[in-house]
């Protein structure tokens, strides 16, 4: 089960939102071995695609080293759907690498206004196989 503040889920769903109608992407960074997403890194879409995601290899490259540096590692990874339901293409899982990642999927497909509805669903990707999880939303994590 994903456990994910709600500041944090807000966060990805208002990026997803402002980047529509081309896909957003980004990483939930975490203090190594917990689990516990806490840092936001919102992250360019260099593909700049409605239907596509790419990191951009030189900000990935230096979010590596910050993580790297501040003992975290990549709890969250994020996309958007923009014209389908939140679940993993193919695509998508030929590039899902962090088989301890959660894969989080915000559909914007039924609109990009603060009250129109969304989808957000977290998966986990280990060796080609998608498994959903659910997603617990709390004010603030219980240390």
């Amino acid at each position: 089960m994903l456990t994910i503040t709600r500041e944090l889920r807000d966060r990805m769903i208002a990026h997803a939102r402002a980047d529509h109608p081309d896909e957003a992407c980004g990483v939930i960074a975490g203090p190594a071995g917990t689990g516990r997403p806490e840092r936001f890194v919102p992250m360019l879409n260099a593909a700049r695609s409605p239907t596509f995601y790419e990191f951009d290899s030189g900000d990935l490259l230096k979010l590596y080293r910050e993580m790297d540096d501040l003992d975290e590692e990549p709890v969250v990874i994020y996309h958007s759907h923009t014209a389908t339901e939140a679940y993993p293409s193919r695509t998508d899982v030929s590039y899902a690498s962090e088989p301890f990642a959660h894969y989080v999927l915000v559909s914007t497909a039924e609109g990009t206004g603060e009250d129109d509805p969304y989808q957000f669903r977290s998966f986990r990707i280990v060796d080609g196989m998608i498994t959903e999880e659910d997603v617990q939303v709390v004010e603030a994590y219980q240390l």
